[in-house]
């Protein structure tokens, strides 16, 4: 009897240290903001079908690791030549292929503006839209907003790209943080330098940031699988740490919107045989789309709060680097996987309908809602809504 309890006690003592080490695992890879977002929104069911509205962002650096303007073209040519022929295969109800989003770094623009024109006759062709990306450090608030408006008017000046703004604004746009850390949030004040940028985002025209999750880099925001705007004060780092969701027939926020793509847990995925796998919708080389994968971001629901017939699925990739841009475009594990599965698994007009999206596409599916619009929600739902 002593033998048994003494094996119990050991068995209980093994299990124990398993469940710490993996609780601290999930800590330092920012994790753990699962856990309370799933308590604090559990699931509820949803009548009719749901209305998946699915986007790729593409944090897209021809530069990456290298000066070579030979090499930036020929990886910026890799996807004008392939990515036509593979969502060229695929449309949603309302006829638009998938079109993939390059957030392309304003520092890399000055070292080849050829690759930037590249990339528009690519997007005028209807495969792709650009937007914002930026790597910074040191930076002031004086310069990063005189470096991002320059950066704006060219595009859509001289290249045709981004979309037209308001109030005033040369053009509107989408962001996305080189480093992670947007709004100065590192956790050692590098990478970024700017405790304002989410104002001077406003300031110059960005409508959404897009950068999130940031898991496991200790970037990540409390604020996880929700979209919402910045509820911190906006002169001060961190902002976007403390959130006002984004709600269903509630006018929205002081912008940028914050449209987080899933972060979750993956029990199909286990590490060691025991530990589920952490998924944030990040598409590489060695960890391609798969249907395991896109469960886990279906199942995050990230939706407009009070509206859960709507989920919006962002993931992301760094598709100018060879071993991601390799596996993404050229084999049975790509991207064209990825499209086909979403068309037979989540667009049966049953349960699901697809919408291939874009980041605007995206910020005004949200604002519809917000608006409490009957008519254009029906107008989005019918394909039929003139973004």
């Amino acid at each position: 009897m002593g033998v048994s309890i003494l094996v119990l006690i050991l068995v209980a003592g093994v299990l124990v240290a398993a469940l710490a080490r993996f609780a601290l695992a999930l800590r330092r890879r920012g994790v753990h903001h699962v856990l309370a977002d799933r308590a604090r929104r559990p699931r509820r069911p949803v009548a009719g079908p749901r209305h998946v509205f699915f986007s790729v962002v593409d944090h897209f650096e021809p530069f990456w690791h290298n000066r070579d303007v030979r090499l930036a073209r020929e990886r910026v040519q890799r996807w004008i030549d392939a990515y036509p022929g593979i969502a060229g295969r695929f449309h949603d109800r309302g006829g638009r292929p998938p079109r993939h989003a390059f957030f392309y770094p304003e520092e890399e623009y000055p070292l080849d503006p050829v690759c930037m024109e590249m990339l528009a006759g690519l997007c005028h062709r209807g495969f792709g839209e650009v937007e914002v990306h930026l790597h910074h450090d040191a930076d002031t608030s004086d310069a990063l907003r005189g470096r991002l408006l320059a950066f704006t008017r060219r595009l859509r000046g001289e290249h045709g790209l981004l979309h037209a703004g308001t109030d005033g604004e040369d053009a509107a746009y989408a962001f996305i943080h080189g480093n992670w850390v947007l709004g100065n949030s590192g956790p050692n004040g590098k990478d970024c330098g700017v405790d304002d940028e989410l104002l001077v985002l406003r300031e110059t025209g960005c409508y959404a940031d897009f950068t999130f999750p940031s898991a496991p880099h200790p970037s990540q925001p409390p604020v996880v699988n929700r979209i919402y705007y910045p509820a911190g004060d906006t002169t001060r780092a961190r902002a976007h740490f403390r959130a006002r969701d984004a709600r269903f027939g509630s006018p929205g926020g002081a912008g940028p919107l914050i449209v987080n793509g899933p972060l979750g847990l993956n029990w199909g995925r286990r590490r060691r045989g025991i530990l589920p796998s952490v998924e944030n919708g990040d598409l590489t080389g060695i960890n391609p789309p798969s249907p395991d994968r896109t469960d886990v971001w279906m199942r995050t629901g990230v939706s407009v709060a009070g509206f859960p017939r709507w989920i919006f699925v962002k993931v992301h990739t760094h598709g100018g680097q060879e071993r991601n841009a390799v596996r993404l475009l050229g084999d049975d594990r790509g991207l064209a996987a990825l499209f086909r599965d979403l068309l037979a698994r989540y667009d049966d007009g049953e349960r699901f309908i697809l919408h291939f999206s874009t980041p605007w596409e995206i910020f005004h599916a949200v604002r519809v809602l917000e608006s409490g619009d009957t008519a254009a929600i029906d107008a989005i739902e019918r394909f039929e809504y003139p973004f």
